[in-house]
């Protein structure tokens, strides 16, 4: 009998062990297996040609090419949060680095105000030949949209500059939409495409406006030459008018005329939202203005990191161009000042400072890199998902805008105006252009890195003091946590 009752306690033994191990796995199971959200296939405007898929492959890997399409994809899809693993350790709360910044109650601001009236009756002609690269150009070009209002004049449409340091042959209508700009001024300025064939032969006064003038100067001086003259010529168009202190319907054209107006050629509207739709495609990304290139490195002196022959280059192309007037810089001074750009290599650490994962598309929107790929290995080494307009399109597509270098910085523009995040190496007019761009259509985020305090940190990697790491990140985030981009996010 009392062997019979052992065999029974043996038994429920076995038996309750058996129930703890099923319950045990069931659980451990429950844990680790999640029921992912289906993820069906990219539309077709968001298809790569197959050599963009096999760009991708190639960096990637077949095996990791499901996990970061599930991580990055166009905004049309809707995913859950981006798993934490992809960031770096010291940075839990990456995904904030998409978001758009807060508005704090800045909006777009273009409607006239009740006292805004139509155009007056015109006293002349405005004629503009315009100076500098896209940007400058741009801005030129809205400033004499508002000064031929202050002074009633009717606007040419404006000449491109043809003898800057590109070389760029193309005319107003080749990078503009010349009949929509035409078309949305009229209740501005009127504006024509070309001077009537009757003021042939009328004297042309030329004149170089002074730079950043107020309404009295346009209203006074200028405003009294129509009494001598029909035609008015403006020398140069950058910088001809003053930021501030100027009449609230004035601001808002500029503002019209820039973001509503001086739209781009349809051609390259189309390009540039097919790159956009192509880059998209790849998942959320970064456009990155990475201004390493030969003519601003000429221009700013900068030499850093570059060879005694590369340095040479760069100042005989300074003593040659007459319209650089600094012709002796000293290039240490200039980078400990922060007027030199970021070389690739210090983007990239920055941008891992601030937590940006290893596998963030990352758009290169630039000309020709200095040095080319001797200098875009620490980059590419950080981000291997570096994306051009030559990677992203074929040469076939590219043709139409090829040895035309303010069309291609038009292409540019548009993608990174579209971009999730724009970062600029360098303070110019294309960072400038853009970011105000993106304040206009909503405050999509840009990141405006401190040069002068980063190169500090910089020479101090480069000298083995510091390394990088949650600290050297910790310290990155603090110094930008006051510039717009951080600003109440972090």
């Amino acid at each position: 009998m009392q062997k019979r009752r052992w065999n029974e306690v043996g038994l429920m033994r076995k038996v309750l062990s058996c129930a703890i191990c099923t319950i045990a796995m069931m659980s451990l199971l429950s844990v680790h297996l999640h029921k992912f959200p289906h993820h069906s296939k990219l539309s077709d405007p968001y298809r790569l040609p197959n050599p963009q898929i096999e760009i991708r492959d190639k960096i990637l890997g077949k095996e990791q090419e499901q996990r970061w399409t599930r991580e990055f994809i166009p905004p049309n899809v809707s995913l859950g949060p981006l798993s934490s693993q992809q960031f770096p350790v010291w940075r839990p709360n990456c995904p904030i680095l998409w978001k758009p910044v807060t508005n704090r109650d800045y909006m777009p601001c273009t409607q006239p105000t009740p006292n805004y009236t139509a155009p007056p009756e015109s006293r002349g002609y405005l004629l503009a030949h315009t100076n500098g690269g896209l940007n400058q150009m741009r801005a030129g070009i809205c400033d004499m949209v508002a000064i031929a209002r202050i002074i009633n004049a009717t606007l040419v449409v404006p000449e491109l500059d043809k003898k800057s340091y590109w070389q760029d042959s193309s005319n107003f209508s080749d990078v503009f939409n010349e009949d929509h700009f035409i078309n949305a001024l009229a209740n501005d300025v009127k504006v024509i495409k070309k001077l009537p064939e009757e003021m042939g032969g009328a004297p042309i006064a030329i004149k170089y406006f002074k730079s950043w003038s107020g309404m009295d100067y346009y209203q006074e001086e200028i405003s009294s030459m129509w009494a001598d003259y029909k035609v008015i010529q403006a020398g140069k168009t950058d910088s001809r008018l003053a930021n501030n202190n100027l009449p609230a319907d004035i601001q808002k054209l500029r503002c019209r005329a820039c973001y509503e107006a001086l739209c781009f050629a349809p051609q390259i509207e189309a390009m540039g939202k097919l790159l956009v739709d192509r880059m998209r495609s790849y998942g959320t990304y970064i456009a990155l203005h990475l201004r390493y290139e030969k003519d601003i490195l000429a221009f700013t002196g900068c030499t850093h990191g570059l060879s005694s022959a590369e340095a040479d280059e760069l100042k005989k192309i300074r003593d040659t161009n007459d319209k650089w007037k600094v012709k002796d810089i000293d290039p240490r001074e200039q980078r400990s000042k922060g007027f030199c750009p970021l070389t690739p290599k210090e983007a990239a650490i920055f941008l891992s400072s601030l937590g940006y994962p290893s596998n963030t598309p990352i758009y290169i929107a630039a000309g020709d890199i200095y040095g080319g790929d001797s200098y875009m290995g620490d980059l590419r080494s950080r981000y291997p998902m570096l994306m051009s307009k030559e990677k992203l399109a074929s040469i076939e597509e590219l043709e139409p805008f090829a040895n035309h270098s303010t069309q291609l910085a038009a292409l540019d523009y548009i993608v990174s105006v579209e971009s999730d995040v724009f970062m600029p190496t360098y303070s110019g007019n294309m960072a400038r252009a853009v970011e105000g761009h993106r304040r206009f259509l909503g405050h999509r985020r840009t990141i405006s890195p401190d040069r002068k305090a980063l190169v500090r940190l910089f020479d101090k990697i480069e000298q083995g003091i510091k390394k990088e790491g949650k600290l050297l990140s910790d310290k990155v985030i603090e110094m930008h946590k006051k510039r717009y981009v951080f600003l109440s996010t972090l």
